[in-house]
């Protein structure tokens, strides 16, 4: 199996890409071998995905695996280097199998224009970026793949999304272009200080021969390029107008991998190359990140739309992952890894079945919606769920993703202020009686009651095969993972213990 630890990373990458030529290079009218191959593509990528999983070493998962280190562009000393370790292992098999996912739900719900030819092509060119990015070992291909990510959700949502199309796709790319400029400015004051390009190396190095002044000003470069990703109150601004504009597949990739790329950032780039400005900067995320909790559930409460409720509820979540990330340890890390992948899940189903509830009804709007478990049960109560896993309920995989990131602010990394965290655990925990606030307000008046005389004549379908299909992964995904948090804590914990200590 040598060939495969040669090939694995590098076809993880960019077997999309190959799939999206084919795709470019058959007629547009061909319609279902465009779907097929770009369903079959995918699969693959995620057979791939598979593969790595299978040959992983857990008893080592702190060491990068399948690593691929090969020139690339000498003149800057910048490598094509790849690997995989216990980090980013559950983000990349997030990535793969919510591209597959996303691409078995549209093949009936496609939205208008009705192309699926330029669809299916962006998303993936999507899971190229994503995929890259969650591998890149070197700062300028890490670059390139973050940056590849904002082409295909402009199109997205720019040419597939609502009638404030233009405006959202535009401020999302404005927004993610200004924080990755400065981002790219942090990146290149590492390399003319540190000497390299490479992420291993300048961990290793964890600026010491660097001034803790200039270490902080370049930690805020990177912090405002991730933390726009996350994105973090007050970057938070470009999210629920793309989320609300944006079309399902669009929002689900979105919520589900795309926001997960900015803490990476910070775990894998920010925090363990600048450890010392990471200690001055960690009380500022930490607060950033409680307020975001408390401003974004409170935003809720206060919307009509749907998937801008979702949007919202993001900005509140995520902030649970960046108050893990804030304490710098590896209870904290750990949490805030799991607390990307169970909001990747659950958020991601709330966008699919957000999708399906407008598809029905052909609305989002909450004052117009009620009665979906009279009009569509099965739909209603996957709602019910989703919502109970969200809100963080125990034996599910949300919990999971918030108490321990709470309990982690308990006891902070030295040298950070013991009281200052613990009246961060106590907001975060108020965050929480909020989140079951108006997530059951949002289900109360999506399912509960009767149909408006709007729609008592109309025929709501209820969950097809093709939905069936694409939600049962992420469904069992967050039972498993509530059930058996193990499973991710186990691959995480060995490479957060490298980087991060006790």
């Amino acid at each position: 199996m040598n060939w495969f630890q040669d090939w694995a990373l590098t076809l993880s990458i960019f077997l999309p890409a190959v799939g999206m030529v084919i795709i470019l290079l058959i007629p547009r009218a061909k319609e279902n071998a465009i779907k097929l191959v770009a369903l079959l593509t995918s699969l693959v990528t995620l057979g791939v995905g598979i593969g790595i999983l299978a040959d992983f070493d857990y008893s080592n998962t702190g060491v990068m695996q399948f690593r691929v280190n090969d020139s690339w562009i000498d003149l800057i000393q910048a490598r094509y280097h790849l690997g995989v370790d216990g980090i980013s292992l559950p983000m990349l098999i997030l990535s793969m199998l919510v591209t597959v996912l996303c691409i078995v739900y549209s093949w009936n719900h496609f939205p208008e224009p009705h192309n699926p030819k330029g669809l299916l092509a962006l998303i993936l060119l999507l899971e190229v970026g994503m995929n890259g990015t969650f591998l890149a070992e070197d700062l300028i291909l890490f670059f390139v793949f973050f940056e590849i990510v904002l082409l295909p959700m402009f199109f997205m949502i720019g040419v597939w999304g609502g009638p404030n199309r233009e405006y959202a796709s535009i401020k999302f790319f404005l927004f993610t272009l200004f924080g990755s400029a400065l981002m790219l400015l942090g990146f290149l004051a590492l390399f003319f200080l540190a000497g390299t390009f490479q992420i291993p190396a300048l961990t290793a190095k964890a600026g010491i021969d660097i001034a803790h002044n200039t270490q902080n000003l370049i930690f805020l470069g990177l912090f405002l390029g991730f933390a726009i990703k996350v994105p973090m109150f007050p970057f938070h601004t470009w999210l629920p107008d793309a989320h609300t504009e944006a079309p399902t597949v669009g929002s689900v990739l979105l919520a589900a991998v795309l926001l997960k790329l900015g803490a990476y950032g910070f775990i894998r780039i920010a925090l363990p190359t600048l450890p010392h400005a990471a200690e001055t900067w960690a009380p500022w995320i930490g607060l950033l990140a409680v307020v975001g909790i408390i401003y974004g559930a409170l935003c809720c409460l206060a919307q009509t739309d749907m998937k801008r409720l979702i949007a919202f509820s993001s900005v509140s979540h995520m902030g649970f992952v960046m108050l893990g990330i804030a304490t710098l340890t590896a209870f904290g890390i750990n949490a805030a890894i799991f607390g990307m992948v169970a909001h990747g899940l659950i958020t991601g189903m709330l966008f699919f079945v957000a999708g399906s509830v407008q598809h029905n009804y052909g609305t989002r709007e909450l004052s117009r919606l009620g009665g979906l478990l009279t009009s569509a049960p099965k739909m209603g109560w996957i709602l019910g769920f989703c919502v109970m896993a969200s809100l963080g309920l125990p034996g599910l995989a949300g919990f999971w993703g918030e108490f321990p990131a709470v309990l982690s602010a308990y006891q902070p990394a030295p040298g950070l202020d013991v009281t200052t965290f613990r009246i961060f655990m106590v907001v975060a925990a108020v965050g929480t009686v909020l989140a079951a606030g108006y997530l059951l307000w949002m289900y109360q008046r999506v399912a509960f009651g009767t149909p408006k005389p709007e729609f008592a004549e109309a025929h709501i379908h209820d969950v097809s095969k093709i939905e069936w299909l694409a939600w049962s992964p992420m469904l069992i995904g967050i039972v498993v993972f509530g059930i058996y948090p193990e499973a991710i804590f186990g691959i995480t914990n060995g490479a957060v213990m490298k980087l991060y200590g006790g």
